[in-house]
């Protein structure tokens, strides 16, 4: 993980454009890419770019 950037709940919330309790309730049940520090969750840069381009593919069906 050399060089790869983590963000915080209110940073992928701003990222998103979504509540902070949104992107917390969407970790907790496996929904977006997460990990834990000492119980605070923790976002790689990379798989929350991967999950917004993935959102793109599965929603222009719609």
């Amino acid at each position: 993980m050399q060089n790869e950037e983590v963000l915080k709940i209110k940073d992928v919330a701003e990222l998103l454009k979504v509540g902070e309790k949104t992107v917390y309730s969407m970790a907790r049940t496996g929904e977006l890419p997460a990990f834990k520090v000492r119980g605070q969750w923790r976002f790689s840069r990379k798989d929350i770019n991967s999950w917004i381009e993935q959102q793109k593919n599965t929603t222009q069906d719609i």
